[in-house]
């Protein structure tokens, strides 16, 4: 009798499973948004709104930076629309690390109110693949054989 188990037990396994619709999970992410904070009370509202979320596991807020921190199994849009729920012009984080972009005060890149060490990111700043830098740069490179030969 145990064969006639397992196999029953296997087939209504599996038939349930498909009768039955899949749920979607969410991945775990991190999200950074920048919020204008002035004061304590805008700091703690912020945080108490985004903490209370479903699927938010830990909010830093950094008040200096204008910055919040969410981690967890949530939804980016959700969380912008629960900072902008409080009152406070937020929008998702515009900003990357000095060192990523090639020409960190291009037009679109360079901005006052960025955090020290960050510009905003934009298309002018980065590279070209294959532009003509790269191939100017390669050209007195230690890596290439073919280099200037005066060195």
């Amino acid at each position: 009798m145990g064969a006639l188990d397992f196999l029953s037990d296997y087939l209504s396994d599996y038939f349930y499973v498909s009768i039955r619709k899949r749920k979607k999970h969410k991945v775990m992410q991190t999200v950074n948004i920048r919020v204008k904070m002035d004061c304590d009370g805008c700091e703690r509202k912020i945080k108490n709104a985004v903490s209370s979320m479903k699927g938010a596991k830990s909010v830093e807020v950094n008040r200096k930076m204008h910055k919040v921190t969410v981690s967890g199994y949530v939804d980016p849009k959700k969380v912008l629309k629960e900072v902008q729920s409080t009152g406070k012009k937020a929008e998702l984080w515009p900003y990357v690390p000095y060192t990523m972009v090639a020409y960190p005060y291009a037009a679109g890149a360079y901005d006052k109110k960025a955090p020290p060490g960050f510009v905003r990111k934009s298309e002018q700043a980065q590279a070209q693949p294959g532009g003509t830098d790269d191939t100017l740069m390669s050209l007195f490179s230690d890596e290439n054989p073919n280099a200037c030969i005066v060195m």
